[in-house]
């Protein structure tokens, strides 16, 4: 009986050391991978959001006597912006979505240009570049 007792408790222990490893190794590798696909998709749709609400003029007079750089850089900006909202429709992996993020901070970085040329930069527009 002596010796059924101590190889159980040697197994429970064994058992309970190996979960514990498995633990921590799921830990750090969860910790170095890159970020998963919900991830992805959602800073995507973020930078997406945040192009579209800066497309709205804060005075529409205002775009309409924008001078032809300032025209270029808006117009660039909702290019951006219909390319990632269609990126974003089809986009499956982390890959695909990162592209979308690219594209909708290039559309940021073009509102910014556009809204500098009329004098009005926004935080939203500015802390794009960041």
């Amino acid at each position: 009986m002596g010796f059924m007792g101590v190889w159980s408790v040697l197994l429970v222990v064994g058992a309970v050391g190996g979960v514990a490893c498995g633990v921590v190794v799921g830990r750090r590798s969860r910790r170095d991978r890159s970020p998963s696909g919900l991830d992805a998709e959602a800073e995507a749709n973020q930078w997406l959001v945040r192009l579209a609400g800066g497309l709205g003029p804060p005075d529409v007079r205002a775009w309409a006597g924008a001078g032809e750089g300032t025209a270029r850089a808006l117009t660039s900006a909702a290019e951006c912006h219909r390319a990632a909202r269609a990126g974003l429709a089809t986009a499956r992996t982390a890959a695909e979505y990162a592209e979308v993020t690219r594209t909708a901070r290039e559309g940021l970085e073009h509102l910014g240009r556009a809204r500098a040329g009329l004098g009005t930069e926004t935080a939203t527009a500015s802390s794009a570049a960041g």
